[in-house]
């Protein structure tokens, strides 16, 4: 196979004006495209207007390095060009010269033929309406992936750093990081999972005995049985968990901001603080941390207007406790799946909000006209209460306190609930595939991170006297044949 002969670059310089290369293939009227294998036959005119912009550039070449620069081999005798690039690819991308379609295949890589797009010259305009918002898709997740990794990654720190000044406390903020965050590290994370998963149960169990009646009617006559004082103990040794585990996680984050601005990490505050500002003011009323009753204690019943009003707060603050729930996101791929799928929903979400907006606005003062004016029933009042009813009926809820009897009424209430069906069935197969698709990325990276984990472990946990004689273990071996041969030295280096 034979690069751009001297002959030819000889007449194509000679030539002068705007002939290029066509000045050696004036006498061929085809040439050949040659992509990994993939072989296209073109005219040689065709590339005058091509919507490939590398190939209309061939046409420009006059000598052998312009032409190089473009493609990256040239059969003279064949007028074959050559292109180290993905076949598949373009086997795709030929569609566009044959049909003047352009489509992203179903099993290809959304990025990888934006970078195939990207070399031949082609806008991604070009692509189907469907595919390129497939296509933007594919680049907002990657976006969000790489921003997670690299937070990861700052998080996580090099080996080197670790081995550099202070070595050990980089890898014992490495090891903490491993128990809290990562439940599939070890034993010791597996273990700190469990308990955490625990007390969670506890506290929601607790929760709900403490709004137990005979529970409720104590905390009301100020009283403090020993049952409401065994569920405030059990609330403080709880809440005393969580503020651990809060301060650990926070201990072993690189960037405290960053830090307190996730939001399961926001979640904690809330519903962690509320517990301490019940117990001050506890104590500010002079009752202690234990009197006036347990959990939902209204901080002391002197009669006081003012603490009465500090009890309402604080009643309103330990409902928060119901947060509590939302820390089994740490540790529960479906439910992290959950957040991740309502966060790309956000748009199809906004419009299903939209859509039952509108078509409340509708539905509500026809049927207030048809109950109100023509009907004789007096349910629907006004048309603010007949929101309410367009709202229940539209999610085929049907609480049944207010019912349409006239004929126009029950008309309105059909067409309502049949839009409320069609409503929420068009954005319902979009989040559908999101979820699962969000399901099998967060799935794929805890099998990669857990794959990754034993081998970055071995890395921080090697000493620098070890490294050190890693690294000069290639020196002595060259030391020590240096009074070899010369064929085992270039051997060696082979």
């Amino acid at each position: 196979m034979a690069l751009l002969p001297r002959p030819v670059e000889q007449t194509c310089v000679a030539g002068g004006g705007g002939g290029g290369l066509g000045g050696g293939l004036g006498s061929a009227r085809h040439i050949i495209i040659n992509v990994g294998g993939c072989r296209l036959r073109l005219p040689w005119a065709s590339l005058a207007h091509c919507p490939l912009a590398r190939l209309e550039r061939l046409r420009t070449c006059r000598s052998q390095d312009e032409l190089l620069r473009i493609c990256d081999d040239y059969d003279a005798g064949r007028d074959e060009f050559f292109f180290d690039r993905n076949p598949c690819a373009f086997r795709t991308i030929a569609a566009l010269l044959r049909a003047g379609k352009l489509r992203l295949l179903r099993d290809s890589c959304a990025l990888a033929f934006r970078d195939e797009l990207a070399y031949w010259g082609i806008d991604e305009a070009r692509l189907e309406r469907c595919c390129l918002r497939r296509l933007r898709r594919r680049e907002e997740e990657a976006a969000e992936a790489e921003r997670g990794a690299g937070s990861g990654r700052a998080s996580v720190g090099s080996p080197e750093h670790a081995l550099g000044s202070g070595g050990r406390l980089a890898r014992g903020r490495r090891l903490l990081r491993d128990v809290v965050e990562n439940p599939h590290s070890g034993l010791a994370g597996k273990l700190f999972a469990c308990i955490s998963v625990s007390f969670v149960a506890i506290t929601a169990v607790g929760l709900c005995l403490s709004t137990m009646p005979d529970i409720r009617a104590e905390e009301e006559r100020g009283e403090c049985s020993p049952k409401c004082r065994n569920l405030f103990v059990l609330e403080t040794v709880c809440v005393a968990w969580f503020s651990l585990e809060f301060l650990l996680r926070s201990v072993q984050a690189e960037s405290k901001c960053a830090f307190l601005r996730t939001p399961l990490n926001i979640i904690d505050i809330l519903a962690i603080l509320p517990f301490y500002v019940s117990l001050l003011v506890d104590l500010a009323a002079g009752g202690g941390p234990g009197a006036g009753g347990g959990p939902g204690s209204a901080g002391g019943a002197g009669g006081n207007k003012l603490l009465e009003r500090a009890g309402l707060v604080l009643r309103l603050l330990r409902a928060l406790r119901v947060l509590y729930v939302m820390r089994l996101a740490r540790h529960s791929l479906g439910l992290r799946t959950l957040g991740l799928t309502a966060r790309r929903c956000a748009r199809e979400l906004g419009l299903l909000l939209l859509f039952l907006c509108v078509a409340m606005a509708l539905f509500a003062p026809l049927v207030h006209l048809a109950e109100r004016e023509l009907g004789a029933r007096r349910d629907f009042s006004s048309v603010p209460a007949s929101y309410w009813w367009a709202v229940i009926s539209m999610t085929t809820v049907g609480y049944g306190d207010m019912v349409p009897r006239s004929l126009p009424g029950q008309v309105v209430a059909l067409s309502s609930i049949l839009s409320g069906i069609l409503l929420l069935a068009f954005p319902v197969t979009s989040i559908f595939h999101t979820f699962s698709r969000s399901y099998s990325e967060l799935k794929e990276q805890q099998q990669r991170a857990a794959s990754l984990e034993p081998a970055l472990r071995e890395d921080s946990t090697r000493s620098p006297i070890e490294d050190r004689d890693s690294a000069d273990s290639p020196d002595d071996a060259l030391a020590a044949g240096g009074t070899d041969s010369g064929d085992s030295g270039a051997g060696q280096w082979a």
